[in-house]
């Protein structure tokens, strides 16, 4: 039986296997980019890259909302994904604050050698991230700042939730539920059923909303990680962004094969 859930399942996993082929064929784009870069050249081309980049991951997103309206818990079980990239999931997502932990793993030696002695004679212009200055440094502080304090409000929005499973209201119906089940009431029973999916739905209305305000906070840490990049910076991130992305998914595929 072809149930709706099962056929969103269907649906977003045929969209998210097109999704990644693109952010494989954009991915590609990145990498001619930062070959060719000039740093005589105009940087339009790559401002036009990073934002085409950008919307990209805004699609999975909007798309990803509109399947959370249509059926929520099939977005809090992915079968799109692979075991590996399951067990990473922070609200049916990556965490926000991993957008900022890839910029400083991509940052690398170069980055600590810059924070160790601020020696403008180590600035020999490379387009990288050697080339931060310590105004970007202290923006991107600035900004896990603010995504931590962000995701530790929504974690504790989504605890409250999860905890809410054993409130009174529901605990209350699944007992007498259990009553009507031992004494064999099949029709006091039903009321008892619709009183619960009553009780059920408004939770998943509750994980939308949740779900709708983590992805947002994904989207606004990384154009926010972007935005304090220059166009080539930005180009270098979004190629690290991209071959993390899918390299764990190709690993993750080889692991559940196997």
């Amino acid at each position: 039986m072809n149930t709706p859930g099962k056929k969103l399942r269907q649906t977003f996993h045929r969209f998210y296997d097109r999704w990644l082929a693109e952010l494989n064929t954009n991915l590609e784009y990145l990498v001619s980019a930062a070959d060719h870069h000039n740093d005589n050249e105009d940087d339009s081309n790559l401002v036009q890259l990073v934002d085409k980049c950008v919307r990209h991951y805004d699609e999975l997103y909007k798309t990803k909302s509109d399947g959370a309206n249509e059926d929520i818990l099939c977005m809090f079980t992915p079968t799109w994904l692979t075991s590996l990239e399951y067990t990473l999931l922070w609200i049916a997502g990556w965490r926000p604050t991993t957008a900022i932990h890839l910029f400083y793993s991509k940052s690398g030696l170069q980055l600590e050698s810059k924070l160790a002695d601020l020696n403008p004679a180590l600035s020999t212009s490379s387009g990288d991230f050697g080339d931060l200055s310590l105004s970007q440094i202290n923006r991107v502080d600035e900004l896990q700042k603010r995504t931590v304090y962000k995701e530790r409000v929504i974690s504790e929005k989504m605890a409250t939730l999860q905890e809410s499973a054993a409130d009174t209201n529901t605990v209350d119906l699944t007992n007498a539920i259990s009553e009507m089940i031992r004494n064999d009431e099949g029709d006091a029973r039903r009321d008892s059923d619709e009183k619960l999916d009553s009780v059920m739905e408004s939770k998943k209305d509750e994980l939308v909303e949740v779900l709708h305000i983590a992805d947002g906070l994904r989207m606004e840490t990384l154009r926010s990680v972007v935005e304090i990049l220059t166009p080539i910076q930005g180009v270098h991130f979004l190629i690290a962004a991209a071959e993390l992305h899918l390299r764990l998914h190709e690993w993750g595929l080889k692991k559940d094969a196997s």
